[in-house]
């Protein structure tokens, strides 16, 4: 599963054909969770309350490149890199 973008220890994937709606995968210290790229609510699992402010703050700031990879995601193309809350 890609790496879309990485920042202060949070991984974000998104996997190729995933099932709707629209998300994204993360990684934090042992956490993971399914994020909505609409709404920035978690889907499933859990991470921490910092984290989770920081990442959806990057979710409505990157909502349409995020958008643009999941249309590529579900043709199989290779995905873009996404730059990070931290500018990386």
């Amino acid at each position: 599963m890609p790496i879309i973008s990485y920042f202060f220890g949070i991984v974000i994937r998104m996997y190729h054909d995933d099932h709707p709606p629209m998300h994204i995968h993360v990684e934090y210290q042992g956490f993971t969770a399914f994020i909505s790229i609409e709404s920035g609510e978690i889907i499933k699992g859990h991470l921490p309350k910092k984290a989770l402010i920081i990442l959806k703050d990057w979710i409505f700031l990157h909502q349409e490149e995020l958008k643009h990879n999941w249309e590529l995601a579900q043709i199989f193309e290779p995905l873009e890199k996404i730059a990070g809350a931290d500018n990386d």
